[in-house]
Order: C-alpha cells, then sequence, then structure tokens
C-alpha cells in the first residue's frame, strides 16, 4: 500500500514536471519593463505571438515564418533554449530629431530553435519589436518572410497604397476598416498605423534594414494583414531614355548572409501624442559607423525648382533661369537669412547621366567659390542612375567643394536598391558629402548607422503643391514622419484654401494658411530642411521668412502639447534653451480652440513669445495671419485658435 502510494507520488510529480516542460517549450513571454505591453509567444504547429496592452488584446495569433531555400523557419518549432535579458540605457544621436538624449529600456526574449536560427523579441513600455537571426555557413536565398497580423477586433487603418512595387511612396492616405482590406486590392507599406476599438493606436515600420527589401502588404481576408515582398532583380534593361526600366525578377526574395540578424519588425502601440514622441526607429537602430561626425552639418536650405528658378523683385536685373546670376543670387537669400545652403536641382549638369560637366550656363566652380565668401555652400541633385554609373563621383565632389547630394528617383525598396543606399551613403561619408534621398522609400535606421544621411522623401510633399492638402498632411507626424527624418519642402507665401487653389509654377502656392506653412518648420522633423519658395516671396515677407529660417533642424526635447490623429497636432521643442511651438489642423467645419499651459519652462524667468496665427478670415483667405507678442512665464495658459486647414507657430526667447 504504501508503496503504491509512493508510486502513485512519484508518477504525478513526473507528469508535473512534463506539463511545465511542455509549458515552457510552447509558451514563452516577455513583457515591458514597466509591466504594461505583454508578449506571449505560442510555439505550437508554428510560431505565433499575441500582444497586449494593459488588459486590451491588440494584437492577436499573428504569424511568422521564414522561407529559406525551402526550408520554413518555424514551421515545427524545436525550442533549445530560451534566455532573458534587461537592457536600460541612453542613447545620443547625431540626428536627434526629437531628443538629444534617447532612453532605451526593454526587456528581451531570446528564443533559439534546432536548426540554426533564433528569434528574438523585446518588449517596450510603449511597444514591442521582434526580428530572425540566422547561422547558416555561406550564402542563403530568402523566398519569403511571413509576417502576419491579426487584429483581435475591428480595427480602422490608415494606410499608403500602391499598385506595384515600383513606387515613389507618396500615396494618399486611406483610411480602411481591416476586415473590408481584401488580398486582391492594392498594396500597402510601412509605415502603416492602426487604431484599435478602445482607440489605442499601433504604428507598425522596421529598423535596421540591410541587404534585404522592404515589405509591403496586403489585407489577409481575416482581420489583418500578410506580407509580400519585391523579388531579386535578375536582369535590369534600361529603355532607351534611361529613366524607366524593364525588370526581370528571380524568385527569392534576397541573397544574403546565412549568418546575420534580420531587420526588426516593430509596433508602437500608445496614444495619439504618443506616436509623434516615439523613438522607436531610433532605439533599434545601429549606432554610427562615423566616428568623426563634426563636418556633418544638417540645416536648412534655398531650393529653385520649386519656384522655376525665376526671382523677379525690383532688385533682379539679370536673365532669371538655371545660370549662374541667379544661384549667386540665391546664395545672396540664404546668407542674408543665415541659411546654410542652397540646393542647385536637375539642370545644373549638361546631362543628367554625366555629373562632370556643367550646364554651360552655370559656371559651376565660381558659384561654389561665390557661397564661400558669403557662408553658403552647395547642394547637388542627381538622380541613382548617374551615382552608381560614376563611382568616382563623391571624390570629385569633395574636390570641388560641394557638401550634399539630393539623389532621386529610386522608387524601389528591393535588395538591390536597399543595398545601393548603404553603399552610396557610405561612399559619400568618405568624402565628407551628406545625402538626401528623393523618390525614397521610408527611413528605416541607416540615418543612424550614417548620419550623413539626413532626410529622405517617401511622403505625398509640397512639391505636389495642390495635391498635397493639409487633410494629408495632418497625419504625417503620426505616420510618415513618426518613423524618420521627412523631406516635405514647406515655406510656400502664396497660401490657399482648397476650393479655390489655382496655382501653377513659377508662381507655386502651397493649400492651407500662412500660419500653416509656417508651423511646418517646427512640427515636421528633417535634418535638412527646404525653404521652397522664391526669395523674392521671402523678401516681401520679411518678418516670416525670419521666423522660418530661424527654426533649428536639431532639438534637445519635444512635448505633445494637443494631438488628434488625422485632425490636428500641436508640439512644443527646445533646441539650447530656446522653445519653439508648432501645431496645425486639417480640413475642419469650425476653428480648433485650445489653452496650451506653458509648463515646460524653467522656472523664476520672463520670457518673450512671438506667434504666428490664423487671422480671422484665414478660412477664406489663406493669406490672413497675425503677429502677435507678449510676455509669458512658467505655468501661463496660452489660448490658440487655428482655422480650417490652419495652424500656429511661435518661438520663446
Amino acid at each position: 500500500m504504501i508503496k503504491n502510494r509512493i508510486l502513485s507520488i512519484l508518477f504525478a510529480a513526473a507528469c508535473l514536471f512534463c506539463t511545465h516542460a511542455l509549458n515552457a517549450q510552447t509558451k514563452q513571454s516577455v513583457a515591458s519593463p514597466d509591466g504594461n505591453i505583454k508578449v506571449d509567444v505560442t510555439l505550437a504547429g508554428g510560431i505565433t505571438y499575441d500582444v497586449y496592452c494593459g488588459d486590451e488584446l491588440v494584437l492577436d495569433r499573428c504569424r511568422l515564418s521564414m522561407d529559406i531555400s525551402g526550408n520554413v523557419l518555424g514551421s515545427t518549432p524545436k525550442l533549445q533554449k530560451a534566455t532573458r535579458r534587461s537592457v536600460n540605457e541612453v542613447k545620443k544621436p547625431f540626428l536627434r530629431l526629437k531628443y538629444a538624449e534617447v532612453p532605451n529600456n526593454f526587456n528581451e526574449l531570446t528564443l533559439k530553435f534546432k536548426g540554426g536560427y533564433s528569434l528574438i523579441f523585446r518588449a517596450y513600455d510603449d511597444g514591442m519589436a521582434y526580428r530572425w537571426v540566422t547561422e547558416f555557413p555561406g550564402q542563403i536565398e530568402v523566398n519569403h518572410e511571413d509576417i502576419t497580423v491579426f487584429f483581435p477586433a475591428e480595427t480602422q487603418l490608415v494606410l499608403q497604397q500602391s499598385e506595384r512595387f515600383r513606387t515613389a511612396y507618396e500615396e494618399f492616405y486611406t483610411n480602411v476598416k481591416a476586415s473590408d482590406w481584401k488580398n486582391y486590392h492594392k498594396m500597402a507599406h510601412y509605415p502603416i498605423l492602426a487604431t484599435t476599438p478602445k482607440g489605442t493606436k499601433v504604428l507598425m515600420s522596421e529598423s535596421d534594414l540591410c541587404d534585404y527589401p522592404a515589405p509591403f502588404f496586403r489585407g489577409n481576408e481575416a482581420n489583418g494583414m500578410q506580407s509580400v515582398f519585391p523579388p531579386v532583380t535578375a536582369v535590369e534593361k534600361p529603355r532607351s531614355d534611361k529613366s524607366n526600366n524593364v525588370f526581370l525578377r528571380e524568385r527569392y526574395i534576397a541573397k544574403t548572409d546565412g549568418t546575420r540578424s534580420f531587420p526588426w519588425r516593430y509596433f508602437v502601440i500608445t496614444d495619439d501624442a504618443g506616436l509623434i514622441e516615439n523613438t522607436m526607429t531610433c532605439r533599434l537602430a545601429q549606432d554610427s559607423k562615423i566616428e568623426d561626425t563634426s563636418w556633418i552639418v544638417p540645416g536648412q536650405a534655398s531650393w529653385e525648382w520649386w519656384n522655376a528658378a525665376i526671382p523677379y523683385g525690383t532688385d533682379v536685373d539679370f536673365k532669371a533661369g538655371l545660370n549662374e546670376e541667379t544661384y549667386k543670387y540665391y546664395m545672396d537669400f540664404a546668407s542674408k537669412y543665415g541659411v546654410k545652403y542652397i540646393v542647385m536641382d536637375e539642370g545644373w549638369a549638361k546631362d543628367n547621366m554625366d555629373p562632370y560637366t556643367p550646364n554651360p550656363e552655370c559656371d559651376l566652380f565660381d558659384i561654389i567659390a561665390h557661397g564661400k565668401k558669403v557662408g553658403v555652400d552647395v547642394i547637388l541633385w542627381l538622380t541613382w542612375r548617374c551615382v552608381e554609373e560614376n563611382p568616382g563621383l563623391f571624390a570629385k565632389f569633395e574636390e570641388w567643394g560641394v557638401k550634399g547630394v539630393k539623389i532621386d528617383f529610386m522608387d524601389r525598396s528591393d535588395q538591390w536598391m536597399v543595398n545601393f543606399y548603404e553603399r552610396t551613403v557610405k561612399a559619400a561619408a568618405e568624402h565628407h558629402i551628406f545625402v538626401n534621398y528623393h523618390g525614397a522609400f521610408k527611413p528605416a535606421g541607416l540615418e543612424y548607422m550614417y548620419p550623413n544621411l539626413l532626410s529622405y522623401e517617401g511622403v505625398r510633399g509640397l512639391e505636389q503643391m495642390g495635391n498635397c492638402p493639409p487633410s494629408n498632411s495632418v497625419y504625417h507626424p503620426f505616420i510618415r514622419n513618426a518613423v524618420g527624418p521627412m523631406e516635405y519642402t514647406p515655406g510656400a507665401m502664396n497660401s490657399m484654401q482648397p476650393n479655390v487653389y489655382n496655382a501653377r509654377r513659377p508662381n507655386s502656392a502651397g493649400v492651407g494658411t500662412r500660419a500653416h506653412q509656417m508651423a511646418h518648420f517646427v512640427l515636421f522633423e528633417s535634418g535638412l530642411q527646404m525653404l521652397a519658395d522664391n526669395p523674392t516671396l521671402y523678401y516681401r515677407n520679411d518678418d516670416c521668412t525670419r521666423f522660418m529660417s530661424s527654426v533649428p533642424v536639431l532639438w534637445d526635447d519635444t512635448k505633445v502639447l494637443a494631438a488628434k490623429l488625422g485632425e490636428y497636432a500641436l508640439v512644443a521643442k527646445r533646441n539650447g534653451e530656446d522653445w519653439y511651438l508648432g501645431g496645425i489642423t486639417g480640413e475642419r467645419e469650425n476653428p480648433l480652440e485650445l489653452e496650451v499651459t506653458l509648463d515646460f519652462l524653467p522656472e523664476g524667468k520672463t520670457f518673450t513669445l512671438v506667434s504666428f496665427e490664423d487671422g480671422i478670415n484665414a478660412d477664406r483667405q489663406a493669406m490672413h495671419y497675425v503677429k502677435k507678442e507678449r510676455q509669458v512665464s512658467k505655468g501661463d495658459v496660452v489660448k490658440i485658435k487655428m482655422m480650417r486647414n490652419g495652424g500656429y507657430a511661435a518661438y520663446v526667447k
């Protein structure tokens, strides 16, 4: 009897041990340092994960796997080891778009599987991320990576959608229910924003994208979405004009090193204000590979393309255009207002494919020499193909004294093009040249590895003129600009409401009020910020120009004062001891009225607040603005009123 009882106890203990062992093999979890975000990983019949924000399930049974030459990692996972660590550090990025110091505080779970691969999950107080790590010899071919996301309840998505992989990433935002987005509809690309029924925001994107394509997504007809990738280009056959190309594709999406870490897939889980303040791309990016960054000087640039290079003030006694006199005129304007650069866009060279022969109307060397006298440097526009086919280009530009390049028309994010970005910005850094990628996909961490990468386009910006309405641009702080620097090219002095917009170059205009345009310089983040309009108009609007040209492009602190997705955003930003405020609204029936407490100011001091506000008639005459000045101290309340498609811009000194 006693023997049987002992055997029963031993059997029960063995069963309990086996149950715990089985659970350990099939269930793993990691939570954020504050416990608010929790990731549950299930290893049974594949790998899935659930994500909780507090008691809300925000992602449900999401799938992931990776097909390497027919071997599907994660299809039958056999866990060898689970390890954990906690990190609490501070990053100090050179490209400080929001903060001089970025806390990087997370709990991490690494799952090592039989078969030479691992998955790393990180839980942050404002989101989570995961990445694949492989340990295979030699080169591997990745056929597909499955990124399947399911939402547990009806969820609203904000997407930029494209019919094909070749895109300039400038599509309008579209609002669609996850359940209505079918797999035969247009594809979307990162960043993607979801809003749960409780109002929680989930911003999806990636970081540390290297030697690998950027994903697109289709609806999966199950209240979610799944990844689809541009395949590797096998043959690229130029057409006669060399601007568009015919592509033949391989069956795989990447050929890469077998031992490597793959891009981070991240989910920022927060509220409206948290989207604007988030730094997830920075936290997951590699640290800078450039030790001496003293030669990299972010700043503003005067840009001639948007206004057709035709200044027309009373002081213009020359034939304006893409010629030496005009560029020197832009330089003198930039010098007067402390703007560091001018952009010489398409037309500075005799031929787009020959960067060594300037337009005969432009003595490039004389222009650069003039710039040295007045303290303004040159940025040159180039096509990506010109850069690719002229490997000695950056050495020559350094010799000439060119400080930066604007590279255009990539319009792809397959593996080859992703590698082109990295190869190019690295080569540029070797010759002390910074880069602005136009016709580009969204930022994904390269700007932190190589901080001479100051900005990317990949946005429906002001170059679209009448097709750049505030109703679309008001999403940028929450989505596109929330993942990295954004070349929007603000600064229109001709301002119109959308119902009366009819401007064309050379008298280009912006949709929205004058204060709306001015606020972009504070609200929108970029290491290279353009002044897009004509020097003639800037001279005529001296008070506005002095404000815009005074706004820094790097920031030590950022505070969101008011925000509602798709409706309005108002921020305060600090550079040194100076604070700037910028806010915009979209299309709305009634003015937006806010009361903002200046609790971010230091104690015991009085400051001067100078503001540029929508005038009483700005809802009809968008040019109407009012400049105000008042004394303020910490804790004072400022009343702000923004009209339809309006704005608010101010500084506190």
